[in-house]
């Protein structure tokens, strides 16, 4: 079963196991037992938004990344 993150207001995040139907649902803190609502972490913004073809003069890719040689990975 996956490990999903949970912020406790008074002892702070912990982890536990939970069925993926039950991720979502508070967990009891296993310190103090208070009902906990899960963490959910969005994925970092790199550069610019927008899609695969957004690249800057510099041919730095959305990423932040430098390509040389005429990489096709951003065309």
């Amino acid at each position: 079963m996956p490990v999903y993150d949970y912020e406790c207001e008074d002892c702070g995040t912990f982890e536990t196991v939970r069925r993926i139907s039950e991720r979502d649902e508070p967990a009891a803190c296993p310190q103090c037992h208070a009902v906990a609502p899960r963490v959910t972490v969005g994925a970092p913004s790199f550069g610019k938004s927008g899609g695969a073809a957004d690249t800057d003069d510099a041919g730095s890719g959305i990423y932040g990344m430098t390509h040389r040689g005429g990489c096709m990975c951003c065309r």
